[in-house]
C-alpha cells in the first residue's frame, strides 16, 4: 500500500509539474534594439528592449536588465536600427519573371512554376519584407498554393494576401497576347477571363471559392500586355461594381488595375478597395479618390527598370512606348495625390523586375513629394490599414505579430538605408539570410 500511495504522489507531483511548465509557457524572446521606429507616432527610440513571446509582441521598453529579467533568449540588435516589417501591396511572387517573350508563361511547367515561387517567396522575405499582396498570376491559383506551403511551414516567404486570378476581359490587360497564331491558351490560365456583369460575378465566386483573399479587377488595359492601351478602359462602371459586391458579400475587397484616368474614376466610383499603378491619373480622378477614402498603390520605380532591360534585352516597341508614356505621368500623379492627402500603400509591382529589390522604390517615393516617415508608413502601418489587418500588423506594439526588420543605419536620414538588411523576425522567428 505505502508502495502504491508513493506511486500515486509521484504521479501527481509529476503532472503538476508538467502543467506548471506548461502554464509558463516557452521562454521569452527580447530584442535589444539599437533604435526603434515607432511608425504609429513617428518617434525614433533608442536603446529597447522588445519582449516576444508565442510570436507576438509582449511589451516595449527601454532596455534594462531588469527589462530581461531571469527568462528569456537575447538578439542583440543593438548597433542596428529595428522598424516593423516591411510589406508590400503589390508584388507577383509566383512569376517567374517578366521577360521579352510574352508566351513565356505557358512554357513553365506548374512545378517549375512552384519552385520559382518558393525562390522568389525567400528572397522577399530576406529583404525585410514580411507580409504582401499578392495582385494576380496567370496560371490561375498557383499563388494560393504558395501562400498555403509557407503558412503550413513548407517553405519560407512572407505572410501572403493573394488574388488567386485576374478579372480580365477577353483579350485584355490580364490575359496572356502576343502568342504566335495557333496557340491554345489553357484554361487555367483564363479562370477570371469575363464579359458582362453576369460572367464577372461567376468569375468571382469561383475565384474566392478556391481561397483567394482579394479580387483583381483588370480595369484598363495594361503596359505590359501587347494589344492592350493604358489609358483605354476595359470594364464599365456596372461590371466593376458587380465584382466589388459580390466580393463584399464574402468579406472581402477588390482591388483595380488601373492606369488610365478614365478606367480610374469608373473604379473609384464603383467602390474599389485600391487603385493600382494610377499612371495617367488626373486632377478629377485624385479628388474622387480623397472623397472616397480609396487607396493608391503606385508602382513608380519600374518605369526606370523597364526603360534599362527592356532596351538591353529587346523588349517589343510597343511596351517600351507605352511604358515611356506613362512612367513619368504616374510620378507627377503620385506627387499630387501624395499633396492632396489620398490614402498611400507601398507596392512595387515586384516580378517586373527581381523580386527581392523591393526596397528600391523608397528613394523614389522620396524623390516625389513623401519625407522618409510617410513613404516607411505606407509600408507598414498604411499598408496594414489598406489589409484591414492594423490590429494585427504594422507596427511594433504589443499584441501585434513580431516582425521586424533590423537595418545598418537611420531610413529617416538616409531611406535607402532600408537596403542594408542585418535581421528579420517574423511571427517571433529570425529568418536566416543566408543565400
Amino acid at each position: 500500500m505505502k508502495r502504491q500511495l508513493s506511486s500515486v504522489l509521484l504521479a501527481v507531483v509529476m503532472i503538476g509539474t508538467a502543467h506548471a511548465a506548461d502554464a509558463a509557457g516557452p521562454e521569452p524572446t527580447v530584442v535589444h534594439a539599437g533604435h526603434l521606429l515607432d511608425v504609429d507616432s513617428g518617434r525614433m527610440l533608442s536603446d529597447q528592449a522588445v519582449t516576444i513571446a508565442n510570436g507576438r509582441v509582449v511589451s516595449v521598453k527601454p532596455w534594462t536588465a531588469a527589462a530581461v529579467g531571469a527568462r528569456g533568449h537575447v538578439l542583440d540588435w543593438s548597433a542596428w536600427t529595428v522598424v516593423p516589417g516591411l510589406m508590400d501591396m503589390h508584388t507577383h511572387i509566383s512569376e517567374e519573371g517578366e521577360t521579352a517573350d510574352a508566351a513565356a508563361p505557358l512554357k513553365t511547367s506548374a512545378a517549375r512554376q512552384a519552385l520559382i515561387g518558393a525562390m522568389n517567396a525567400r528572397r522577399t522575405l530576406q529583404a525585410g519584407f514580411t507580409t504582401v499582396r499578392d495582385v494576380g498570376v496567370y496560371r490561375g491559383f498557383a499563388d494560393i498554393t504558395l501562400r498555403d506551403a509557407i503558412n503550413d511551414g513548407l517553405v519560407p516567404g512572407p505572410r501572403m494576401f493573394v488574388a488567386g486570378a485576374y478579372i480580365t476581359v477577353p483579350g485584355g490587360g490580364g490575359e496572356i497576347t502576343d502568342v504566335p497564331k495557333g496557340t491554345v491558351v489553357p484554361p487555367e490560365f483564363r479562370r477570371g477571363v469575363s464579359k458582362g456583369v453576369d460572367q464577372v460575378r461567376q468569375h468571382v465566386n469561383l475565384i474566392l471559392d478556391h481561397g483567394a483573399d482579394l479580387i483583381k479587377v483588370i480595369a484598363t488595359g495594361a503596359v505590359l500586355t501587347a494589344g492592350t492601351e493604358p489609358g483605354k478602359p476595359e470594364y464599365s462602371e456596372a461590371e466593376i461594381h458587380a465584382a466589388v459586391v459580390e466580393a463584399a458579400k464574402r468579406g472581402k475587397f477588390v482591388a483595380a488595375h488601373a492606369h488610365g484616368a478614365e478606367g480610374i474614376k469608373r473604379a473609384v466610383r464603383a467602390g474599389v478597395r485600391s487603385i493600382e499603378h494610377g499612371s495617367l491619373i488626373d486632377d478629377e480622378g485624385i479628388a474622387l479618390m480623397k472623397q472616397h477614402g480609396t487607396w493608391l498603390v503606385a508602382d513608380i520605380y519600374d518605369g526606370d527598370y523597364i526603360e534599362a532591360v527592356g532596351r538591353r534585352d529587346g523588349w517589343s516597341p510597343e511596351i517600351l512606348r507605352k511604358n515611356e508614356q506613362t512612367t513619368e505621368a504616374q510620378r507627377e500623379g503620385f506627387r499630387k495625390a501624395v499633396k492632396a492627402g489620398v490614402h498611400m500603400a507601398f507596392g512595387t509591382d515586384a516580378g517586373v523586375y527581381p523580386h527581392g529589390d523591393n526596397a528600391k522604390q523608397f528613394p523614389y517615393m522620396v524623390r516625389y513629394g513623401m519625407t522618409p516617415l510617410q513613404a516607411i508608413r505606407s509600408a507598414t502601418i498604411n499598408a496594414a490599414q489598406l489589409l484591414g489587418k492594423e490590429k494585427e500588423l504594422g507596427s511594433i506594439a504589443p499584441g501585434k505579430s513580431a516582425d521586424m526588420l533590423a537595418v545598418a543605419c537611420n531610413p529617416l536620414k538616409d531611406i535607402a538605408c532600408l537596403r542594408q538588411v542585418r535581421g528579420v523576425m517574423k511571427i517571433g522567428q529570425p529568418v536566416s539570410l543566408e543565400p
